[in-house]
């Protein structure tokens, strides 16, 4: 987005390092076979009509133990051929927007509210969002981030179960259910592809995720 990269300086504390190589065998064992159980089980989803459309569905990519999640809508075209989210021009913003920050795109997650896509990628239905609900939860479970960025109304919307349009979300506290984990909410990629004039309201966002981030 022609802003410098930013350099992250959390500051890990020393006893949750110790703690973490500790039982660092144990866990990588147990999440190991979880990702692979969950994802076995998005891969033959049939609890919704997407079932019947899609190429594949579209699970999510990225460190299973990253700080950073990114949540965005539902696949596309790409995405339903490719097996992975944010790919094409969408997907090369997305990565611009992070590297901007920082933030290479092999040291997040994304993830998507659905894992299959819809026909001629209409919004999601709310039965299809029910659906795929709990796959979401499970990979927050798993991944534990210190942040979520949802990019999207129907990604935010969905995430904070809220009605409020993106415009009044932007810059407002968030935290992900119970989970204590804070929601910094922007627009979609492929919004700031059709209004590119709109990327300096982006950027003041993730710069806001920033120093949301930098205070976990």
């Amino acid at each position: 987005m022609g802003v410098q990269a930013w350099q992250s300086r959390y500051d890990h504390r020393c006893q949750a390092m110790q703690e973490e190589a500790l039982s660092e065998a144990v866990i990588d064992e147990k999440v190991s076979v979880d990702w692979q159980i969950l994802q076995s089980r998005v891969k033959s989803c049939t609890a919704c009509g997407l079932c019947k459309t899609r190429t594949q569905t579209v699970f999510g990519v990225g460190n299973q133990k990253a700080e950073w999640l990114i949540v965005g809508e539902a696949p596309g075209a790409d995405e339903d051929l490719q097996g992975e989210p944010f790919v094409g021009k969408a997907g090369q913003l997305l990565n611009a927007m992070l590297f901007a920050i920082g933030l290479p795109r092999n040291q997040v997650y994304i993830a998507n509210i659905l894992k299959c896509r819809p026909p001629r990628n209409r919004d999601p239905a709310p039965d299809e969002i029910a659906s795929c609900e709990e796959y979401l939860k499970q990979q927050v479970l798993l991944i534990q981030p210190k942040i979520i960025l949802a990019v999207g109304r129907i990604a935010a919307q969905n995430l904070l179960k809220t009605d409020t349009p993106i415009g009044k979300m932007r810059g407002q506290k968030y935290t992900y259910g119970d989970s204590g984990i804070p929601v910094v909410v922007t627009y979609h990629p492929a919004y700031l592809l059709r209004s590119p004039r709109e990327k300096r309201k982006a950027w003041i966002d993730l710069q806001r995720a920033q120093s949301v981030f930098a205070c976990r």
